[in-house]
């Protein structure tokens, strides 16, 4: 295989039907600015010339490898490693990982529909007619003046977001209904799957976290946010930079409802390299979506911390009624054993004269023996009325 590596023309329909085991783990599917993929079946060397990164960033994306969902900045690149989304993003195109996943597909499908900027595609099929739309067009007006780099990356955090979402979402459909069942009836299989489902909820929680801290950090760090910006600083040969200002000012749908002022501002702020805003948005979005999962899970574990509370407390109530039938068993153990005393002592083999002539002793001692222990009975069960241990 050469350097560059081989490129191939991508056919969605053909890649939906691709089984995995027959690609390589090097297959790449590249995006451009148009949004044609290209399927690549390249090595590292290959992928670090073309976008200029180092083997240690390119290593996260190694799916053979373990490494938690990380959003890098690079001089001319944004690593992004999302779950199973393993990205290359440059100011011009989009370098994405193992293409034909089934989790990935949408993905792919998604940056084809979203990278081509609209009024490349306004040229296309208007052919110099009037463009017409309303407030749908006025948001995909203002998706396709963000920069390549915030589309290509929108995609991946939506894409992800909205993963983990279905995931906890088919989590809390089977979760629920296990933990009401096992307050009903406690049972081995009802607890081990129980047992399963906390587990898989673990392991989700850490994911959906990670994802969260790593938005968290970047919206904590400027410096971190102004490092995503790649058209910027690829300077005015970046087709986006170059066209901003005159965007504001010849766009139908924006034009009309913003001020002269506000479009001069804004188009101010985008030139400015200090200013983060617009990638701040973005992220804060992205960022409240994810923390709302994360709370559908915070909110799962409290119920299941409840729900075994609950199991607790009723093992505890059984534990209590166990410990009251060993209490009367023992009680009436020892009453017991008060007529055995008797029978043990007429029944020992050794002479006495007290017993001589005296045949009613016996009926006293037999007397004696059960008013003794019934007395004792009634101090005892008294004494656990006292202590609640019985019901009065």
């Amino acid at each position: 295989m050469a350097r560059d590596g081989s490129v191939v023309p991508a056919d969605p329909q053909v890649m939906a039907v691709v089984k995995k085991k027959t690609q390589s783990s090097r297959s790449w599917i590249l995006f451009d600015g148009t949004g044609q993929g290209s399927l690549l079946d390249v090595d590292k060397y290959a992928i670090m010339h073309r976008v200029q990164i180092h083997a240690r960033d390119l290593r996260i994306l190694d799916p053979l490898l373990s490494y938690p969902s990380t959003i890098l900045g690079r001089e001319k690149a944004i690593v992004l490693n999302l779950e199973h989304i393993k990205a290359i993003i440059t100011a011009e195109e989009v370098l994405l990982r193992d293409p034909t996943d089934e989790n990935v597909i949408p993905v792919v499908e998604e940056l084809q529909r979203r990278l081509p900027r609209l009024s490349a595609s306004n040229q296309q099929q208007g052919n110099g007619k009037e463009y017409l739309g309303g407030q749908n067009d006025a948001e995909a007006a203002e998706e396709d003046e963000s920069p390549f780099e915030f589309r290509a990356l929108e995609v991946a955090l939506e894409a992800i977001c909205s993963f983990l979402a279905a995931r906890t979402t088919e989590l809390e459909m089977a979760a629920y209904p296990a933990l009401d069942e096992l307050t009903s009836k406690i049972s081995s299989r009802n607890l081990d799957r129980v047992r399963k489902l906390k587990s898989a909820m673990t392991r989700l929680t850490a994911r959906v976290q990670k994802v969260r801290d790593e938005l968290e950090q970047l919206l904590d760090d400027d410096d971190d946010m102004a490092d995503l910006y790649l058209s910027r600083k690829a300077g005015s040969s970046s087709p986006v930079s170059g066209s901003a200002a005159n965007w504001f000012a010849t766009s139908p749908t924006i034009g009309s409802k913003i001020s002269r002022a506000s479009r001069a501002s804004i188009a101010t702020a985008r030139f400015d390299e200090n200013d983060v805003e617009e990638l701040e948005m973005l992220l804060e979005a992205y960022f409240s979506e994810i923390d709302h999962t994360l709370n559908k899970l915070t909110t799962l574990r409290e119920y299941i911390d409840d729900t075994e509370d609950y199991i607790n407390i009723q093992l505890d109530n059984h534990r209590n009624q166990l410990i009251q039938l060993e209490l009367f068993l023992s009680s009436g153990t020892v009453c017991l054993s008060f007529y055995s005393l008797a029978a043990a002592i007429f029944g020992m083999n050794i002479p006495y004269t007290w017993n001589d002539n005296h045949g009613y002793m016996f009926k006293w001692v037999v007397i004696v023996s059960g008013g003794f222990s019934s007395l004792m009975f009634l101090i005892i069960t008294a004494y656990a009325q006292k202590k609640g241990l019985v019901g009065s």
